[in-house]
């Protein structure tokens, strides 16, 4: 139902939902956890209307039709008043992609200057050594290299040889800031993400395509899920229909193994 804003409050209250448990990968060390949202659907439709001086107090039929009508025509603004707040913890080489995504997003990530705790780190599964692909500049074809047992053993054996390293480093007195120097780029790193609904459909929209690389996928998977949760008109008329296709396809488990 739509109003003066004159005749009603200023705005309607923002929704803020509390804290999800943890959508955990397969390995059952990497998570997205959504930690509060601010906003919702209704959110997006006010800040669209203020224009014309009016206000929504309910989600009505026209008002899904609003939202459908402003992210067709790219009308972004009002996408940008609700946030989500995110807690996650992936490998460093995924987490550094992540980050490659900075309009709408503050981010503060575990500190390995501050931090000396064993490192967690990612292995891949037998079927995720995949062959590099010739045709593609970056990225890899969906089969295994050849003898992929040996080669995951061969990543496996390095890892554990910089976590000795590392320990060995530590032992000795060197400070973390210096003995992260030797840590992999499969460690595990976790950090506080807060984004607009208009930043993370983006990062979404790009990190769900064909093109991205596996283990992103995953994740950004799971932060899809837990968007159209909150945001379920929003995020159907965000989300382009080969997006749409691509979840309802992906499984929610990875195939990574955990460092034993």
């Amino acid at each position: 139902m739509a109003s003066t804003a004159s005749s009603t409050a200023s705005s309607t209250a923002s929704s803020t939902a509390s804290s999800t448990e943890p959508l955990y990968l397969a390995d059952q060390i990497g998570f997205v956890q959504c930690l509060e949202v601010f906003g919702d659907d209704l959110t997006v439709v006010n800040a669209a209307r203020v224009s014309f001086d009016k206000v929504s107090t309910s989600l009505t039929e026209g008002d899904k039709k609003l939202i459908a009508y402003l992210a067709k025509h790219e009308h972004t603004s009002p996408f940008f008043h609700p946030q989500v707040r995110f807690r996650l913890k992936m490998p460093l080489f995924v987490a550094r992609e992540w980050f490659r995504h900075t309009i709408g997003f503050a981010r503060n990530e575990v500190s390995r200057r501050y931090v000396d705790s064993a490192p967690e780190c990612w292995i891949p599964g037998v079927e995720d050594v995949r062959q590099r692909d010739p045709k593609v500049k970056q990225g890899s074809k969906d089969t295994p290299v050849e003898n992929a047992e040996e080669v995951q053993d061969c990543i496996r054996r390095q890892i554990h040889s910089a976590m000795r390293t590392y320990e060995s480093l530590l032992e000795k007195g060197v400070a973390p800031e210096v003995a992260r120097a030797v840590l992999p780029q499969s460690m595990y790193t976790e950090f506080i993400e807060t984004a607009s609904l208009a930043a993370i459909a983006r990062l979404c929209h790009l990190r769900l395509g064909a093109d991205a690389q596996k283990e992103i996928r995953l994740y950004a998977g799971h932060v899809s899920r837990l968007m159209e949760k909150a945001f379920p008109v929003s995020w159907k008329a965000l989300q382009p229909r080969e997006i749409e296709s691509h979840l309802k396809e992906q499984t929610s488990a990875s195939s990574a193994s955990t460092l034993s």
